[in-house]
């Protein structure tokens, strides 16, 4: 049955999985590393627009996601 609850399991699964990412062993492998992101002049491109909201997602929400995570853990445990 689809609920809030499930919305937010989803898109905390998603934060997660975007956090863990590494880009030297598993994003260089298809060509997403640190050097294909930039570029020097021009607009960026879309590669370069995924490449720069993965950073910014792995940077700002590294913390939060941990306390977002324990309160999912505990809801679980409590509700089933």
């Amino acid at each position: 049955m689809f609920t809030l609850w499930t919305l937010i399991e989803a898109s905390l699964l998603c934060l997660n999985a975007v956090c863990i990412l590494h880009e030297e062993r598993f994003l260089a492998k298809f060509g997403w590393g640190r050097q294909a992101g930039q570029q020097d002049f021009g607009a960026p491109s879309a590669k370069d627009q995924v490449l720069n909201l993965i950073r910014s997602i792995r940077t700002v929400a590294k913390i939060p996601l941990i306390f977002l995570n324990i309160i999912a853990i505990i809801f679980k445990l409590l509700l089933g």
